[in-house]
């Protein structure tokens, strides 16, 4: 978890602008690059701290269908499939936060990241 505090803290760094919210456990913050660039920023930076993309669930199909109006909203899941082993193993209160996300959406001519807080996730562990 240590690792995915530094990594989502240094990609924030820095991409983010000064806006940046601890709100209910979630990180939030706003990037300074277009969605398209931040997002491959994003998979770079993840690839970087050792991580393995597992899947890009894309969100904005469903909401579109019922409904809402998005630009764009992804769901990027990644992590180190022995440590999701492991740490499901030993401690199975974690498996519905595994493997780690972090959520990129679009908003106007803005590029949103929210995430779980890692602190959080170490004290579930």
């Amino acid at each position: 978890m240590k690792r995915f505090a530094a990594l989502f803290i240094s990609w924030i760094l820095l991409n983010a602008t000064a806006s940046m919210a601890v709100e209910e456990h979630m990180l939030m913050a706003r990037i300074q690059h277009d969605f398209p660039e931040a997002m491959s920023l994003l998979q770079k930076t993840i690839g970087e701290y050792g991580y393995t993309v597992s899947r890009i669930q894309h969100i904005d199909v469903g909401l579109s269908a019922s409904g809402f109006q998005t630009d764009r909203y992804r769901i990027v899941f990644f992590g180190k499939p022995e440590e999701i082993r492991r740490l499901s193993q030993q401690y199975p209160q974690m498996i519905p936060y595994l493997p780690l996300m972090m959520t990129i959406l679009s908003e106007g001519d803005e590029t949103l990241v929210v995430a779980t807080d890692p602190l959080i996730l170490a004290v579930i562990a």
